[in-house]
């Protein structure tokens, strides 16, 4: 596991079933979660994806999969992406800036 302190990027996508709510609006949810958490975040068409210290990524995350079935879910399918480094951070900038 990477040092606590160091900074890294988790992908997180999750995937509510449900046989009456709309997906969108149980997946915004989970985004609402991580917009209220403080930690920079990007979301794209496939995954958010967040910046910051793993254990905190990781309540995060199983905060947002709880608001989703507290939404109404009857399932979810939650998909993590982690990037760590050994001794340094991780930033989203470092991978995407350039294309801003």
């Amino acid at each position: 596991m990477s040092h606590p302190k160091n900074t890294i990027n988790l992908g997180l996508q999750i995937v509510p079933k449900s046989q009456t709510l709309e997906t969108y609006a149980l997946v915004d949810k989970a985004i609402e979660v991580i917009q209220k958490s403080g930690v920079k975040y990007e979301v794209t068409p496939f995954e958010t994806v967040m910046e910051g210290p793993q254990d905190e990524l990781m309540r995060i995350a199983e905060k947002a999969q709880k608001a989703v079935l507290d939404a109404g879910a009857d399932e979810v399918l939650v998909y993590y992406r982690l990037h760590i480094r050994k001794n340094a951070d991780v930033t989203m900038l470092e991978k995407t800036g350039k294309f801003k």
